[in-house]
């Protein structure tokens, strides 16, 4: 009897032991489930402050600053994605979204689109207290942009092609007008380059209302299409396509033609010129990070970095007394007197007049 009631007794142990042991299995497992929960949780809250608190993303036109907003990431900690975009394309998508903003900070192209944006109420506002340094000519008087430097405007000519079919090489804007440069003259379309635009508009200030759409309407004539990117004329122009391209002049201007045996030809009947845009978009996750870009961007020795990197010269920078550029032979007395006032407020007239006068010509 002793002996059952030993067994019994051990079965029930045994039993208890069990049960014992699978709670405890079972409460390790869940406070291992919980605990693995709870790091996944911090992660993604980790990669969530990383990509939202401590990313700067920037529209740039080109892959070129990559260099200077990596010295800017090594000063101040904060990685930079880029998203390349043409001016016009910003403000068109900008437009499209309903203020969306895309990205932080909108780093280069033609003022006209920045002002368009800030009269759309796009633009967020800042005023950093480095911006003084800048002519009042080169930033807006109430924050909402700033320039980095000057775009102007001139030709890239083919000095292959023309010899082949017997042509003098162009000198002047007016020089594109003539008859036997039919089909031989490459541009962007002014809707999606911000420099065309400043061509184009520059050029109508300069020749006056009637003046000037009837000079663009006979180069117009000597054009087949239009080019959808900002660097299609130059591409174009190097390789044969056309004999002349209307295009942005710089540094890299320069290094295409000696490289390809082409010429880079400031008219002498003036220059077109637009200040670059720098500005934070409205309602941007990381104005901070954005703001702190202006303010390093504006320090002397980055606006020289700046220049050589844009392949600007010494007259078309925005800080001449304290900024070191390059020399590319443009003088001051060249550039046209033009209407800054009106490159924003003009922009739709302007290019929906263009619009009509070169229809039928699709970009391309």
């Amino acid at each position: 009897m002793k002996a059952r009631i030993k067994k019994v007794l051990s079965f029930l142990g045994l039993v208890l032991f069990t049960v014992l042991v699978a709670g405890a299995c079972q409460s390790t497992s869940e406070s291992d489930q919980s605990l693995e929960a709870d790091q996944a949780s911090t992660e993604s809250i980790s990669q969530s402050t990383n990509d939202s608190d401590q990313v700067l993303r920037v529209v740039t036109t080109s892959e070129r600053y990559t260099p200077f907003f990596d010295k800017f990431t090594e000063e101040t900690g904060i990685p930079v994605e880029f998203l390349s975009m043409s001016s016009g394309e910003v403000l068109s998508r900008m437009e499209a979204e309903q203020g969306e903003p895309m990205a932080d900070l909108w780093f280069g192209g033609g003022l006209d689109a920045f002002i368009s944006a800030k009269d759309k109420g796009l633009l967020e506002q800042y005023q950093s207290e480095a911006v003084e340094t800048l002519p009042e000519a080169y930033r807006d008087p109430d924050g909402y942009w700033l320039s980095k430097g000057l775009t102007v405007g001139g030709l890239l000519v083919n000095d292959q092609v023309l010899e082949e079919l017997g042509l003098e090489k162009p000198t002047t804007w007016e020089d594109l007008t003539k008859p036997e440069y039919k089909d031989e003259i490459i541009m962007s379309d002014p809707a999606v380059s911000g420099t065309m635009y400043a061509i184009v508009k520059g050029l109508l200030d300069q020749k006056g209302e009637s003046d000037g759409w009837a000079y663009w309407q006979a180069v117009d004539a000597n054009i087949p299409f239009y080019g959808k990117r900002g660097k299609d004329p130059e591409e174009k122009t190097a390789a044969g396509e056309f004999a002349i391209g209307i295009v942005p002049i710089d540094a890299s201007s320069f290094e295409t033609a000696e490289k390809n045996g082409l010429s880079a030809i400031y008219p002498t009947d003036g220059i077109p010129w637009v200040p670059e845009g720098v500005a934070i978009f409205k309602g941007a996750a990381n104005a901070d990070a954005a703001k702190s870009f202006i303010d390093f961007m504006l320090k002397p020795e980055n606006l020289s970095e700046l220049s050589k990197l844009d392949g600007k010269d010494t007259a078309q920078t925005v800080n001449p007394d304290e900024v070191e550029a390059l020399d590319l032979g443009l003088e001051t007395n060249d550039l046209i007197e033009q209407d800054l006032s009106t490159f924003g407020s003009a922009r739709d007239q302007i290019l929906e007049k263009w619009a009509e006068m070169t229809k039928g010509k699709e970009s391309k």
